[in-house]
């Protein structure tokens, strides 16, 4: 065996191990996800529940509003991430005893399930549809 070969096995085992702690990786977050908390429910039970109670309170309009929110994501990532956001909506929308999810809940909910390194692309889009973020300042401070 000559030296090229030795560096390509070693090259082929670094990245065997890196792809499968990439995807253990998401697979433990995902597990993570499934574990009770203190109530009973994991986050996962959670996301279902607040999909369930507001899937009649969307309108057309409204989910139109959230897909375009959400295209910015990969659309491997897209479904999980549209579910988050659309529970967390659903979260907001319950709390203020809302009938109907409007654009301020899709907007206060989004806020609020996306990520603060995520806060930047979230603002160029919501300028991209001309809404004013105003009045949601004080929601990307938390």
């Amino acid at each position: 065996m000559s030296m090229i070969d030795d560096f390509l096995i070693i090259l082929w085992g670094f990245l065997l191990i890196s792809l499968m702690g990439i995807g253990g990786f998401f697979m433990f977050r995902k597990f993570l996800k499934r574990l009770p908390k203190e109530d009973g429910k994991s986050t996962l039970d959670w996301e279902e529940y607040y999909m369930k109670k507001t899937r009649h309170m969307w309108n057309e309009e409204e989910k139109e509003l959230l897909e375009d929110l959400v295209s910015p994501v990969p659309e491997l990532f897209r479904d999980i991430a549209r579910q988050k956001i659309a529970s967390k909506i659903g979260e907001v929308a319950l709390k203020k005893k809302k009938k109907k999810i409007s654009q301020d809940v899709i907007i206060e909910g989004y806020i609020l399930a996306t990520p603060k390194r995520d806060h930047k692309f979230l603002r160029k889009k919501l300028d991209q549809k001309d809404i004013d973020i105003a009045p949601y300042e004080n929601l990307f401070e938390q």
